[in-house]
């Protein structure tokens, strides 16, 4: 039997989201897995073990109140980025972008590092006067 690729791996990881069905995760999870969410900043939470980040994102693909839509998949050897976007309630703000950098080892997920847009204020270097000199200056 051959292993699944990084894209069919993918692919199945996405559809659980989609489809809302947290069984399409069961066989796509290694041992070894190791997720960071987006939440709380900076750093994320880190859940560690197949067990655990099954249960972690089975709750989230469970979750009909909420729902995440892979937007773009972009798959090179054993690593894949999916840009996403998130909606977490009914109003026209209730949504983030982010991505996910995916590492699939075996034809298992092995790593799930996740990244958002912020939704708070993030003081950005040209808001506080800063200024990038060039090299030439």
């Amino acid at each position: 039997m051959s292993l699944r690729t990084t894209t069919d791996v993918i692919d199945l990881f996405n559809q659980a989201f989609i489809d809302a069905d947290p069984g399409l995760l069961t066989d796509l999870i290694g041992e070894d897995c190791v997720m960071e969410s987006v939440q709380p900043a900076p750093t994320g939470e880190r859940v560690e073990g197949r067990v655990a980040c099954l249960a972690w994102w089975g709750a989230l693909v469970a979750d009909r109140a909420t729902q995440f839509l892979p937007q773009e998949v972009v798959v090179a050897g054993d690593r894949a980025t999916i840009r996403w976007r998130y909606r977490f309630g009914d109003g026209p703000a209730d949504w983030v972008e982010g991505v996910n950098l995916m590492r699939v080892r075996d034809g298992l997920i092995v790593e799930a590092l996740g990244y958002s847009k912020t939704a708070g204020e993030v003081p950005l270097a040209a808001d506080a006067g800063h200024r990038t000199e060039s090299a030439d200056a």
